[in-house]
């Protein structure tokens, strides 16, 4: 590689302009009293720089909870009250945002610090800092708020270091909170959940016992949001002891998501789904309202898709098949994030949602689907070798399932070449999405820009940063466990299809947890109807109140001559089938000899029983939308660095992007707007403008530029937001600490944010954002197949 000169007068220039900015830097951090800390991080230490930087306020329905604590002011009991319900329904970030907005309010309140430690017990790190501080204010405070200070600071920075020993005197010094204050429900709440919570090191010899434990608190207060606790301590053991909680957890603390999470998992537990789908929607709505109301994109809120996945899966279980693949498209569709939601990410909303699609289209064999939606962006082929096997085998099952033999073998040579261990090609990197382009080093730009103010810089920032090295040595392919199991697969229904019945069984026994469901079917095609109805029959036994599987076992009993059984069987699929929402479904067509027979009209559903011991239930639509959507982008009007304005309405009718910047004065800033400038043609060719809003007062924007502009035209406009109005509006600012942060936001044609980066450092990757874009842009706002305010028809 090659490396640019400088001449020394240019050099010279160079080293002037980056003193220059390290002492606009070093002012503006003296101005704020955050000498030598960077631009957008927090003045009280890295551990506030992950943490809530935007203001709380009093959401309600939080839980009816109370400790009380030391401060003259009621408003900062309050929001230590949301916090402390908040950590009952493991809603951390939000519990931190209620402490930390208290503690700007009452700095010297001990026990603010105490909960923001609590919110972060999972992360010592950060939970240390905070303990710490709590620890410094504690003779401010009264006995009984020292021995929860003094508990947790012992078990975060004690000097014993074994885990179990650790966990041990925690739970001691809880129990010492209740011998001094019988009568306190937190401390017999908290030491509920720490004992399930420490189960690992130290095993719960007698459930009944936590149990008895929370009957305590339930016996002050019935609606104390710990029924959450008592959900996890049965939701395994014996998950129907819990029902009684499942009926008000969500009730008690209505604006946490979670909470109406929980209950999902009993009924999931004793196989009501119908109610786990209830639970799982009420979670989503709690979530987008939450999202759409503050701002927040969803793969940023703990938990979210984890809820919605399952709710796909119970759909699923109780035959929503039409549903459960409009909510898996929508996954799909939800933006992403390089932090928060990759198709790489296993947990990520991208991810969960691929899986899930894939699993609905096959289980109730939505064959011509499958094979449509392969051609879109939500199965798009990608680089990612396992993800692509599935798309393979999927598209090889769908060809198989229509006996399109010419098909099929196509995917069975693209697996028979994945699975063979010959010399691969050179590797590439790839870019950081998952999405299988080669990740670029960065281009040398001949443009005025390097020579400007902001690529100069930019370019003594990066000048230590080497560029990832792509591998270039040839290397030999490992074997790949999964396409071998799905080449055997296809392989088996080829021969299927060939009429060669034994053959495709031999295949058919290489595939490991292969479904049951599906191989009776296999071996009924096969003729060997006794082992096809023994499959079928431990597929349904395994969990009776699943739709599909009971389907398939009538169908196979009836294709096997076993009418009688076939007929008895269906009256128990009726019993379940209330909330089955396609009877053209294959699962469901090979049913209607079933019900001819036994004189039922076209429609023999029947509908399905309310629970009447699930607590009172909200209107879903009084709990929130069941689609996130983005929210209105704030207007804004502002001036450039040579007295024109520029406003945001000036772009209505095309996206734009809108990068908030820290001034010229923040190096990482100047690297940012480097990385995006080289793009602005890239941008403009997909019809989206960019614009910079930076926290220069005018003054200092006009130097910038007309520095900058004896080097040429910057390629997209700056505009100054000194008073950090916009800023504000957007929640690009710290509220605590009164200091504007890094943000970036796609604004669609119609002023919507579309997608958002708000950090303590600048988002600095605008290929992913390019790539992004288009992606968003192409899909609808709003979905035809499930509309906002809409349930999934399940109340």
């Amino acid at each position: 590689m090659t490396t640019r000169r400088h001449s020394p007068i240019r050099l010279g220039i160079l080293a002037l302009l980056v003193f220059v900015s390290v002492c606009l830097i070093s002012s503006r951090a003296e101005d704020n009293s955050t000498a030598g800390v960077p631009a957008g991080h927090s003045g009280h230490g890295e551990v506030f720089n992950e943490g809530p930087r935007q203001k709380a306020y009093l959401m309600g329905g939080t839980g009816n909870v109370h400790m009380p604590i030391t401060t003259d002011q009621p408003i900062v009991q309050k929001f230590f009250d949301q916090g402390l319900g908040q950590l009952h329904g493991f809603w951390y970030f939000e519990a931190e945002r209620s402490f930390r907005h208290a503690a700007a309010i009452d700095p010297k309140c001990a026990m603010l610090y105490w909960g923001m430690a609590m919110a972060n017990i999972d992360n010592p790190k950060r939970a240390k800092g905070f303990i710490e501080k709590a620890v410094e204010l504690k003779p401010q405070a009264s006995h009984y708020e020292q021995l929860w200070i003094d508990g947790l600071n012992r078990y975060l920075n004690g000097k014993e270091k074994n885990r179990k020993r650790r966990r041990q005197q925690y739970i001691r010094d809880l129990e010492n909170i209740i011998h001094e204050y019988p009568d306190d429900i937190e401390a017999k709440a908290f030491l509920a959940v720490r004992l399930w919570q420490f189960k690992s090191d130290l095993p719960i010899v007698s459930p009944q016992a936590v149990d008895a434990l929370l009957d305590q608190v339930f016996a002050v207060n019935p609606m104390h949001p710990a029924h959450h606790y008592r959900i996890h301590l049965w939701d395994y053991p014996k998950p129907e002891r819990a029902l009684s909680s499942a009926k008000l957890c969500g009730q008690s603390a209505p604006s946490i998501a979670h909470m109406w999470h929980m209950p999902g998992h009993i009924y999931s537990r004793v196989r009501r789904y119908g109610d786990a789908v209830w639970q799982q929607e009420a979670s989503s709505r709690a979530d987008h309202a939450h999202m759409i109301r503050d701002r927040v994109l969803p793969d940023q809120i703990h938990n979210y898709a984890h809820n919605q996945e399952w709710l796909i899966r119970n759909l699923n279980h109780i035959g929503q098949a039409n549903k459960a693949v409009a909510m898996a498209k929508n996954l799909i569709e939800l933006p992403r994030h390089p932090k928060y939601n990759v198709l790489t990410r296993r947990y990520g909303s991208a991810s969960y949602g691929r899986l899930r699609l894939f699993e609905t289209l096959e289980r109730f064999e939505m064959w011509d689907e499958l094979i449509e939606l392969c051609g879109t962006m939500y199965l798009e082929p990608t680089d990612i070798p396992d993800q692509q096997v599935k798309r393979i085998r999927a598209l090889g099952l769908a060809y198989a399932g229509k006996k399109n033999l010419a098909k099929l073998r196509e995917q069975i040579s693209e697996l028979e070449r994945r699975s063979s261990p010959e010399p691969a090609a050179k590797k590439r990197a790839t870019s950081p999405d998952g999405a299988g382009k080669p990740a670029k080093t960065p281009a040398k730009d001949k443009s005025s820009a390097i020579r400007s103010l902001f690529g100069e810089i930019a370019k003594a920032v990066q000048a230590k940063e080497k560029p990832a090295k792509a591998v270039g040595k040839t290397t030999r392919r490992k074997r790949n466990p999964a396409a071998e199991r799905a080449l055997a697969e296809l392989r088996g229904y080829e021969a299927l299809l060939e009429g060669k019945p034994d053959k495709a069984l031999d295949f058919f026994k290489k595939v490991p947890r292969m479904s049951k469901v599906q191989l009776s079917q296999v071996y009924l095609e096969a003729g060997k109807h006794d082992k096809a109805i023994e499959l079928a029959r431990q597929a349904h036994q395994a969990d009776d109140k699943r739709v599909v599987p009971l389907a398939n076992y009538i169908a196979i009993l009836h294709a096997s001559g076993k009418k009688a059984e076939a007929e008895a069987a269906f009256k128990k699929l009726r019993a379940i089938s209330g909330y089955i929402d396609d009877l053209d479904r294959r699962p469901f067509r090979r049913l209607r000899p079933v019900a001819k027979a036994l004189g039922l009209p076209a429609d023999w559903r029947l509908p399905p029983k309310a629970s009447t011991d699930v607590g009172d239930r909200p209107d879903l639509d009084d709990i929130g939308p069941l689609r996130w959507h983005p929210s209105p982008a704030p207007d804004w009007k502002l001036p450039d660095g040579h007295g024109k304005h520029i406003a945001l309405k000036d772009f209505r009718g095309r996206p734009v992007i809108v990068i908030f910047y820290l001034g010229y004065g923040c190096l990482h800033c100047i690297e940012q707007l480097n990385s995006f400038a080289p793009k602005t043609n890239d941008f403009e060719a997909a019809g989206i403008a960019l614009v910079a809003i930076s926290s220069d007062p005018v003054e200092d924007l006009r130097k910038s530029q007309d520095k900058y502009e004896e080097g040429g035209k910057f390629p997209f406009p700056l505009v100054s937001d000194g008073d950090l109005h916009v800023f504000r509006r957007y929640r690009a600012y710290d509220d605590f600490e009164n200091v504007p942060l890094h943000g970036t936001f796609l604004v669609d044609a119609d002023g919507l944010v579309r997608w958002q980066d708000i950090s303590y450092e600048p988002f600095t990757q605008p290929d992913f954002l390019l790539r992004e874009a288009k992606r968003l842009l192409s899909l609808p706002v709003e979905s035809s197949e499930i509309g906002p305010g809409k349930s999934a028809g399940l109340e």
